[in-house]
């Protein structure tokens, strides 16, 4: 295998990976988009798995947009229920005092959940 060979098929190979991306995230697309009815989704997956190459293409040239746009929604929906699951975690623990805390441990200790030594340390961290 000479050089240039080498060469050729490292291209191949990132080529063709850059392809399964596209690949999957245009069928991703597909399935997330809840506007599109389901008949269109149909034929868009056999445009995509019948002719791969201009399926992707043609997909994104129509819809490459729109894409971004519902991968944007989608992050910003995630990051929100993240800081909102974050705010009720917080709310949660800054709310309940070192009794409340060794009584939830003492009970986890009479269930058999921890053991003694767990326990005192779930009491000192309490205390501080």
């Amino acid at each position: 295998m000479g050089f240039w060979d080498a060469i050729w098929l490292m291209f191949s190979f990132v080529m063709f990976a850059a392809y399964l991306i596209v690949l999957f995230l245009v069928i991703k697309d597909i399935f997330s988009d809840r506007l599109r009815p389901g008949w269109v989704k149909a034929m868009w997956i056999l445009a995509v798995l019948l002719f791969p190459l201009l399926g992707c293409l043609a997909y994104m040239l129509f819809y490459g947009q729109q894409m971004a746009v519902r991968e944007s929604v989608r992050q910003d929906a995630s990051q929100r229920e993240a800081s909102d699951d974050m705010a009720d975690y917080v709310r949660r623990t800054a709310n309940s005092n070192p009794a409340e805390q060794i009584a939830a441990a003492k009970r986890l200790l009479d269930e058999g959940t921890i053991t003694r030594d767990e326990f005192q340390m779930l009491k000192a961290r309490a205390l501080g």
